[in-house]
C-alpha cells in the first residue's frame, strides 16, 4: 500500500527515478482499484461517473510515476509520444517499463535501488 499512497504523494514530480517495483505495484494496485471503482459506479447506477472522477484523480501521479520510471532506464519524458501510436506504441512503452534500469548514476540522478536499501 505504500507505493500507492508514496505515488500520490508525488503526484507531480517529473524529475528523478523510480524502480521497477514502485511503476508495477502502483499499476497493479491502481487497476484493483479502478476495478472496485468499476463495481461500484455499475452497482450504483452513475453511468461511469465515479470511474471518469478516480481516472482523473491517478492521471497526473500515473504521468509523474511513468516519467520517473522512463528516467530510470535513461530516457525522457518525450518517450510517453509513443503512447499515441496504437498499439504497437504502447507495447513499446509496456516493455521499456519493464526493462530493468540503469544501476549507475545517470542525468536524471542516482539509483533509486541504491537510495531505497
Amino acid at each position: 500500500m505504500n507505493y500507492y499512497v508514496d505515488v500520490l504523494k508525488k503526484y507531480a514530480v517529473f524529475s528523478g527515478r523510480a524502480r521497477r517495483q514502485e511503476f508495477w505495484m502502483f499499476f497493479l494496485l491502481n487497476l484493483g482499484v479502478s476495478i472496485v471503482v468499476g463495481i461500484i459506479d455499475t452497482v450504483i447506477g452513475a453511468n461511469s461517473i465515479l470511474s471518469g472522477l478516480y481516472s482523473l484523480a491517478v492521471l497526473l501521479p500515473f504521468l509523474g510515476l511513468a516519467v520517473r520510471r522512463l528516467h530510470d532506464t535513461d530516457k525522457s519524458a518525450w518517450w510517453l509520444l509513443l503512447y499515441l501510436v496504437p498499439f504497437l506504441g504502447w507495447i513499446a512503452l509496456i516493455v521499456i517499463w519493464a526493462l530493468p534500469g540503469n544501476a549507475q548514476p545517470n542525468k536524471y540522478g542516482s539509483n533509486p535501488k541504491v537510495l531505497a536499501a
